[in-house]
């Protein structure tokens, strides 16, 4: 079995991931469903108003939320898999030269859907746990009857198990088109690259070279920057928002979901870059380069995808929360206006500035510590 299931348990940023979306999704798909359930009871225009704008509410942000969150962790499946199928090609390669089936070998990726199943179940629970704190907060104002939580099981099979079983498939279908390869490929561990070949004449250019190969060679980890630098940026503006549009508790839940997302994206993105260009490291420290110079060449080239992130955060939470207040409260008494926050843009800003650079910093000091007796044993 050349997948275990301490494999699949590596991919932490997947459950994270799910545990997020699923939280979101059956916390407002579970007020929705018991929301409607009390319709009939609604009595006065005021309240039908309020009633329509939390059901519209609940459809918007699982919609927003669950559909960015699911098509993130599809691609960070894929990255997995492929990274997976990189560094341990030559294992692979010797079970095709066997006589292994591609689907043989593939079938066994079917276990990478457990790590959602963790996530999702994690995230199925969680929500009830915060679900008696949300109705209350939801129904401050008493525009609606009381209501009583209930557990609606086509919800969990919704987000729980047809989720973990989807991205099993998911996983052996895409194992499938990265194994449809000469296993001699395989055994040599080759890995196509398309660029022009250029002429190093100096130190800089040669820096700039190798971060130019080092964003071609991985660019979907570019995606990965991009995501955590927009969730930093959409998530924490949102959440301050948040405290007078909606209550504190959804501010802080959603600030929290952000900071988590945010994190957990920009650690796989940075560990996967410095493994993958280990030995580039290790050749630049011998030929005496430099820590600061092996970080420009390795970390620097992403700074600009993550800026791009954090403009396209502050844009979408504007534009999201904009439709919210025109369009979902449209008419809802004590609903307050919304006009795009400088100053807290300003301070989110600086709070990145401190927190990305502060990260890759770390991450190149960090680089000193690689070992060449390591590198060269592998």
């Amino acid at each position: 079995m050349i997948v275990s299931v301490k494999d699949s348990l590596k991919l932490f940023g997947i459950s994270i991931m799910t545990c997020c979306a699923v939280t979101v999704c059956n916390l407002f798909l579970n007020y929705y469903l018991d929301l409607s359930a009390i319709a009939a009871l609604i009595d006065n225009p005021a309240a039908q108003m309020f009633y329509d704008a939390q059901l519209m509410t609940a459809k918007v942000v699982c919609a927003v939320s669950g559909g960015c969150l699911a098509a993130t962790t599809v691609v960070m499946l894929f990255f997995y898999i492929k990274h997976y199928i990189d560094s341990h090609s030559k294992e692979i390669g010797i079970l095709k030269a066997l006589g292994y089936s591609d689907f043989k070998i593939a079938k066994d990726f079917f276990v990478f859907g457990l790590s959602v199943l963790i996530g999702c179940l994690a995230g199925y629970l969680l929500s009830f746990m915060i679900m008696p704190g949300f109705y209350a907060k939801q129904n401050a104002d008493g525009y609606l009857p009381d209501m009583a939580i209930r557990i609606h099981g086509i919800l969990f099979v919704l987000l729980v198990l047809l989720p973990s079983l989807l991205f099993a498939f998911i996983s052996v279908g895409y194992s499938l088109l990265k194994l449809n390869q000469p296993c001699v490929n395989l055994l040599k561990g080759i890995v196509k690259s398309k660029g022009k070949n250029r002429d190093i004449k100096n130190k800089n250019s040669f820096v700039a070279e190798m971060r130019c190969s080092v964003l071609r060679s991985r660019k979907t980890l570019v995606f990965f920057i991009v995501f955590s630098s927009f969730c930093f940026s959409a998530m924490i503006q949102m959440s301050t928002s948040m405290k007078d549009l909606a209550s504190e508790m959804m501010g802080l839940m959603i600030f929290l979901i952000g900071v988590v997302l945010a994190f957990t994206t920009l650690y796989i993105a940075v560990i996967s870059v410095i493994r993958s260009n280990q030995k580039n490291i290790i050749m630049m420290r011998v030929f005496g380069y430099e820590s600061t110079d092996c970080k420009r060449a390795v970390l620097d080239g992403y700074r600009p995808a993550a800026y791009i992130g954090f403009v396209i955060g502050s844009v979408y939470q504007y534009a999201l929360l904009r439709i919210m207040v025109d369009i979902v409260f449209a008419g809802v008494e004590g609903v307050p206006e919304y006009k795009f926050d400088f100053p807290v843009c300003f301070i989110t800003l600086c709070a990145f500035i401190i927190v990305y650079e502060g990260i890759m910093f770390a991450y190149g000091q960090s680089m000193k510590r690689i070992s060449l007796k390591q590198i060269m044993s592998d």
